[in-house]
């Protein structure tokens, strides 16, 4: 039976309409999602422990519902624990990042780029998720992203550990730091104006390799939702927030189309850096047309 065949599970229905994803999202998953669960579990039966996947894509690609499909798949068709975490919700807190944009620069007071996450609380909630801080019952963090902050410890998830497999995602998860050449000349009108001396980022590029770079190490297979170019990834971006807009209802603190527009310019180093550098060093490669159609595929 090919995977586009495949009946759509009962949780699976019930997971499209929680997730208000029509019905041929169960094709699309079932046709290039479910052989990336299966390499999963026959990855998590070889090693034998748990896995840590880092999923690579830029702003609006689709891959924290990907991560999320997977997740369910892996649980009900694999009987594996699975948990999806997103770098976004290990942000500095507002009042962390308000100090670095004092004592540092201003721009560090945006979440967004590396320097930006606390990532030493990342791997200490990994590592105790995977079985390895002597607990049964973790606490996760979220962010709120509608006040801009991380949320109180009262909301944060409890998950019971070990968990067999964790999707970690990230617009800049997987990328590298930039060489100190590359540095000096501005990509776009945010760095040539409020960041003319190049301060903000290298510190940005010190985050990378600091922080980021030991992360790695702990990553047990990569994945990469690729877009076309950079060109699209401020549309899909406004998308996002026009949604989230919708969701959150009349005088939600969302950004109007023009502050996205300035937004996606914190991003726009990185993600044009992770385009060009990722693809050689990832296991799986979605590519994505304008449209965030899956066009191709390589390792599975």
């Amino acid at each position: 039976m090919k995977a586009t065949d495949r009946p759509v599970a009962g949780w699976e229905r019930a997971w499209l309409a929680a997730e208000r994803l029509p019905p041929a999202y169960a094709g699309l998953a079932g046709r290039y999602f479910a052989p990336l669960a299966v390499q999963l579990a026959a990855l998590h039966r070889e090693r034998g422990r748990p896995l840590l996947i880092g999923v690579n894509g830029s702003q609006g690609s689709g891959k924290s519902t990907c991560c999320a499909w997977l997740v369910q798949a892996l649980r009900e068709e694999h009987g594996l624990s699975a948990l999806a975490l997103s770098l976004d919700d290990f942000y500095l807190t507002r009042a962390e990042r308000a100090a670095l944009a004092a004592s540092v620069h201003p721009l560090l007071a945006t979440r967004g780029v590396p320097g930006t996450h606390d990532i030493d609380l990342l791997r200490a909630t990994v590592s105790h998720l995977v079985g390895q801080g002597g607990t049964t019952v973790v606490h996760v963090p979220r962010f709120d992203k509608a006040s801009d902050d991380r949320a109180p410890a009262a909301r944060w998830d409890r998950v019971e550990a070990p968990v067999a497999v964790i999707l970690l995602e990230g617009w800049c998860l997987g990328a590298r730091p930039q060489a100190a050449e590359t540095l000096s000349a501005p990509v776009n009108a945010l760095e040539a104006a409020e960041d003319a001396d190049g301060r903000w980022r290298r510190y940005v590029n010190a985050a990378l390799r600091d922080a980021f770079l030991p992360l790695y190490n702990d990553v047990d297979r990569w994945v990469m939702l690729r877009a076309p170019s950079f060109d699209c990834v401020y549309r899909w971006r406004l998308e996002q927030e026009h949604k989230l807009r919708a969701r959150a209802g009349a005088g939600a603190a969302v950004m109007s189309d023009e502050e996205v527009a300035r937004f996606v310019q914190y991003f726009e180093r990185l993600t044009r850096h992770c385009l060009a550098e990722l693809p050689d060093r990832m296991d799986v490669i979605y590519s994505l047309d304008n449209d965030r159609h899956i066009v191709n595929v390589e390792g599975l």
